[in-house]
C-alpha cells in the first residue's frame, strides 16, 4: 500500500465508524461502508489504475452472485480468447473463480506494494464490490465494459448472513439473524447500503447501456442459456455454436463448482474463508428458511421504498407487495 499509517489512522479517525457482526467494524465514505483495508485499497486503486478500452470489469454488491458471475466471465473468455494453458483445459477444476478473476479492493490493491497491472495481457478481467460512485475515473471514462450483477435482497441478505458466521466459532454460534437484519436494513454492511449500491450501477447502465450490462442473479438461474449468451455478446465474445454455450453453462453449473475438489478444500488466501464458503445453496427463495414473515414483509416494504420509480423490481414477490401497497 502507498497509504503511511499516520495517513491510514488520520483517514479512519475523520469518518463515521459502524459495525457488522458485532466485531467487524467499518468506516463510511461518501455514503458507504467498507473494512479499514478495502478502503484504504480502494483510494490507492482510485489513483493508480488505468483502465483499457478492452477490460472488462465485474462488480456488484456482497453475496450477489459474484463467484458465479466470474466463473462465467471467465469461461467465456478462456474459451475463446484464453492465453492461460489450451482452451479446452478446465481451469476452473485447477482454481477457484476468484484466482483467476480478483477483486480490485480486496485481492489486488491490498498487495504491498500493487502489482504492475500494465504487464498483463488483454483483454484484462476484473472484479470490484465498490460502488460505481467509487470507481477510478479511467473505468468510468474509458471504453472498457462493466457487467453488474444484483440479487434478490432477502437472498442477499440471508447468504451474507451464512457466509459471515463462517468466522465464528461453534461456542459462538450464528450470530442472530435478528441483528443482520437490522444492519442490512440500515445499510450497514459491507459495500452497503445495498439499495443505493443497486440503483447507482442500475441508473448508469440506463444512460449507458452499451457500457453496462445489468444482470439479476434470478433470471441467470431462469434461463441460463439467453442471459449467457447475452453476456457473452456485450463483452464482445458472441458463441459461434449452441454446443458453445451449453458447454460454458455445464461447466458453470453451481453444483458443479461446488463439488469440485478445489473449491470443497483449503482456504482463500485474501479474505480467510474456507474456499467452500464461496459456494453454499446458489438457489433463489433460500430466505425463506430463515427469515420470519414479518421480516419478509418489512424487506419488502423497505424495497418498494427505495426502488420507487426507478423502473427496477428485483423480485416478483416484493414487486406483488408493491402493488399491494399502492392500492
Amino acid at each position: 500500500m502507498d497509504l503511511s499509517n499516520s495517513t491510514k489512522l488520520l483517514l479512519l479517525d475523520q469518518l463515521p465508524r459502524g459495525s457488522f457482526f458485532e466485531n467487524l467494524d467499518l468506516y463510511q465514505r461518501d455514503a458507504f461502508w467498507y473494512r479499514p483495508r478495502h478502503l484504504e485499497a480502494s483510494i490507492v486503486l482510485h489513483s493508480q489504475f488505468e483502465a483499457r478500452d478492452d477490460d472488462v470489469i465485474l462488480a456488484s454488491a456482497m453475496k450477489t452472485g459474484s463467484t458465479w458471475l466470474k466463473a462465467l466471465c471467465f469461461c467465456i473468455m478462456q474459451r475463446q480468447f484464453g492465453t492461460v494453458g489450451n482452451k479446452d483445459e478446465d481451469l476452473l477444476a485447477i482454481h477457484p473463480p476468484a484466482f483467476y478473476v480478483q477483486t480490485l479492493e480486496i485481492q489486488v490493491y491490498t498487495a504491498n506494494p500493487p502489482p504492475d497491472l500494465s504487464a498483463m495481457e488483454s483483454p484484462r478481467l476484473f472484479h470490484t464490490h465498490l460502488p460505481y460512485s467509487a470507481l477510478p475515473e479511467s473505468i468510468k471514462n474509458s471504453e472498457c465494459k462493466i457487467v453488474y450483477i444484483t440479487r434478490n435482497p432477502k437472498d442477499t441478505l440471508v447468504s451474507m448472513w451464512h457466509f459471515f458466521n463462517k468466522l465464528r466459532t461453534p461456542e459462538q454460534g450464528p450470530y442472530p439473524i435478528e441483528k443482520a437484519f437490522e444492519s442490512f436494513c440500515n445499510g450497514v454492511c459491507h459495500f452497503g447500503p445495498f439499495f443505493d449500491h443497486v440503483l447507482e450501477y442500475w441508473n448508469e447502465s440506463l444512460k449507458m447501456p452499451q457500457k453496462i450490462l445489468f444482470l439479476k442473479y434470478e433470471e441467470l438461474q431462469r434461463n441460463p442459456k439467453e442471459e449467457v449468451k447475452k453476456l457473452a455478446s456485450f463483452i464482445g465474445k458472441p458463441f459461434a455454436e449452441e454446443e458453445e454455450v451449453e458447454e460454458v453453462i455445464r461447466k458453470c453449473n453451481l453444483e458443479r463448482l461446488k463439488n469440485l475438489e478445489v473449491n470443497k478444500n483449503g482456504v482463500d488466501p485474501w479474505v480467510g474463508m474456507p474456499n467452500s464458503a464461496f459456494f453454499r445453496a446458489g438457489v433463489v427463495g433460500d430466505w425463506k428458511n430463515i427469515l420470519t414473515p414479518e421480516m419478509s414483509e418489512r424487506l419488502d416494504q423497505l424495497t418498494c421504498m427505495k426502488l420507487q420509480g426507478s423502473g427496477l423490481d428485483l423480485v416478483d414477490d416484493a414487486l406483488e407487495h408493491c402493488g399491494a401497497l399502492s392500492h
